[in-house]
């Protein structure tokens, strides 16, 4: 009995201290964590709650709309439309559980097609944006399977297809980044002008290279916190800055006419199975270019068109006997001959030790010196310079902007080649006489020849009508360039005898309206270097009567050979829609035209 009551209260003694024990150790523990508790929400608690905050806080981006390239009617050619990145993050992906459809959750389920999602996690995430996007589902689940944040899953999909995304119900898992996709309405006009834009918004080639800070806007953000589902928290907003978008740029650029002007080129390379071919359509009121074109393919904002150049820009050849009314008409105003000079032209003479013919058999013809232009006679053009010293074939073909850049600043342009008299030979100091010797391109050849049709006065070619910034202040592109090269009566002269010129082809025709014009016939280095290729070109000045357009065609290697037989018909086509479209009043009767013969 003694021994028992012994036990019990040796029992009771380790019972009180066990529990003494454990009553202190948690005794430490609950002061521990009540210090803890008081260091977070009392002395830690702003630090706390920044972090939380800012881990709810988002800086997002607002994208600038660049701005539009538009034509001279306002039709837009290139525009920045809205498009979206879809987002994709791959932590929540892997730990998302579809909600089964029901009357109480049919608002924010999950099925395709109205079945269930057969899946949970990236797979059935996978599944879901699949049945929107049409991409793989397995692909794109092994994509999200991940612990990652940011996901690109795919780029630039229309407000649309983002909708369509976003009633999944899947926020916070998908999202939409707001962004703008470049689209181009012409297809392969001015394709190669225009250029394209690289993938990070920035113009690669053409005018949206050139006037990318024009076009470009300035980005603006909001910063504010996002809940669990990804949306913005209302009232949360604490900064923000407004996007500026681009300032938009209207062209000369008539697109109709262009379109007119690219189809007749690709008719007239099928009809003389020509290599290509080029048209220049300038508006001699204005200096505007309003067509420009080409018979490549090239689609605007395309790898093609942003690897190429536009050919009526980049593309250097010899223009022929057209460059005899640029020698001509430094004769005249120089004094060394009148317009009625007579010469005994034969069909071939040797200069300095070379022999030169005309492109045709003829007796000794008795021609004036606008007959030689009309006949095109490269020995007469060689009788009549003989007072015009190297020097001078050079200065004179500088001042028609031969061999100097147009100021268009269009990317690939060409200043052509024309080298320094001293490096002339015995041939040479004469080709250039009649368009040989020196290359040229055709916005230079067009405002050359333009230059006759404005009385003498070279206009400054412009291909930018206007830009209209984001505020819509609209700033006019001044052209201060214009520079006389002739007298008015000199001009006026040769007017004339380029329009005997056009009469010469009787079936180039405009029906009712005047032509004046010059044709020419190069040869030109082949693909084997050897001189293989034939360059026709022809430009004219419609009507001749009261200057409205210049129009300039070259083709290469057409069927034909001759500018006139080809390039030619092509320059009627062009101009008689011309007439037609501006409704331009018919040509008086031409009168007291300047003799050609004697």
């Amino acid at each position: 009995m003694i021994a028992g009551i012994r036990f019990l209260r040796a029992w009771l003694r380790t019972f009180a201290g066990r529990c003494i024990s454990i009553g202190l150790v948690l005794a430490i523990m609950a002061s521990a964590c009540l210090g803890q508790l008081t260091y977070i929400q009392l002395l830690n608690g702003r630090d706390t709650a920044l972090a939380a905050t800012q881990g709810r806080t988002w800086k997002v981006a607002i994208n600038a709309k660049r701005g539009r390239i538009l034509d001279a009617n306002g039709t837009v050619l290139a525009q920045s439309v809205e498009r979206y990145n879809v987002i994709g993050v791959p932590q929540a992906a892997s730990e998302f559980k579809p909600i089964t459809c029901t009357q109480e959750t049919k608002s924010r389920c999950h099925q395709i097609d109205g079945k269930p999602v057969g899946a949970t996690g990236a797979a059935a995430v996978a599944r879901l944006v699949s049945s929107v996007l049409g991409t793989d589902p397995l692909e794109l689940g092994a994509k999200l399977n991940g612990t990652g944040q940011y996901l690109i899953i795919k780029k630039d999909v229309t407000p649309e297809v983002m909708r369509k995304l976003e009633a999944l119900h899947l926020g916070g898992i998908i999202y939409g980044e707001l962004t703008n996709e470049r689209v181009y309405s012409g297809g392969t006009l001015l394709g190669p002008v225009l250029g394209g834009m690289t993938d990070a918004g920035v113009g690669a080639s053409g005018l949206e290279a050139t006037l990318n800070k024009t076009l470009d806007g300035t980005d603006g953000y909001e910063v504010y916190q996002r809940g669990l589902g990804g949306e913005e928290i209302p009232g949360t907003l604490t900064e923000s800055k407004d996007a500026v978008n681009g300032s938009d740029v209207k062209l000369t650029i008539d697109s109709s006419v262009d379109w007119y002007v690219k189809n007749a080129l690709l008719e007239g390379k099928k009809t003389y199975n020509a290599a290509w071919a080029i048209a220049v359509v300038l508006d001699l009121r204005t200096g505007r270019i309003i067509a420009l074109e080409d018979t490549d393919q090239y689609k605007a904002g395309t790898q093609d068109a942003m690897l190429h150049t536009s050919r009526a820009v980049s593309e250097v050849f010899e223009p022929g006997s057209i460059g005899k009314v640029f020698t001509m008409s430094a004769q005249l105003q120089l004094g060394l001959n009148k317009i009625t000079d007579r010469f005994s032209v034969p069909d071939h003479i040797t200069a300095s030790g070379q022999n030169f013919s005309d492109s045709f058999d003829h007796g000794t013809e008795r021609w004036t010196l606008a007959g030689i232009l009309q006949n095109s006679s490269n020995v007469g053009m060689i009788m009549s310079s003989q007072k015009l010293t190297n020097q001078q074939r050079y200065e004179w073909l500088t001042k028609f902007g031969i061999g100097q850049m147009t100021g268009l600043n269009l990317p690939g342009e060409s200043a052509g080649i024309l080298t320094n008299p001293a490096s002339w030979d015995l041939r040479t100091q004469n080709t250039v006489l009649f368009g040989q010797g020196y290359a040229t391109n055709a916005l230079q050849l067009t405002n050359a020849v333009a230059t006759i049709g404005n009385k003498g006065v070279k206009p400054q070619m412009s291909i930018i009508d206007s830009i209209t910034d984001a505020k819509g202040h609209v700033t006019e592109t001044k052209t201060t360039g214009s520079q006389r090269v002739v007298d008015e009566k000199v001009a006026s002269q040769m007017l004339d005898a380029m329009e005997s010129v056009a009469e010469h082809y009787s079936f180039v025709k405009v029906p009712g309206y005047r032509v004046a014009a010059k044709t020419g016939t190069a040869q030109v280095a082949g693909p084997d270097g050897q001189l293989t290729s034939i360059i026709s070109d022809w430009s004219g000045i419609i009507p001749a009567d009261n200057p409205r357009f210049v129009v300039t065609v070259v083709m290469k290697d057409p069927q034909g050979t001759y500018g006139g037989l080809t390039a030619g018909p092509v320059f009627a086509k062009i101009g008689e829609f011309l007439m037609q479209k501006y409704e331009v009043p018919a040509s008086q009767p031409r009168r007291n035209a300047i003799p050609v013969e004697w």
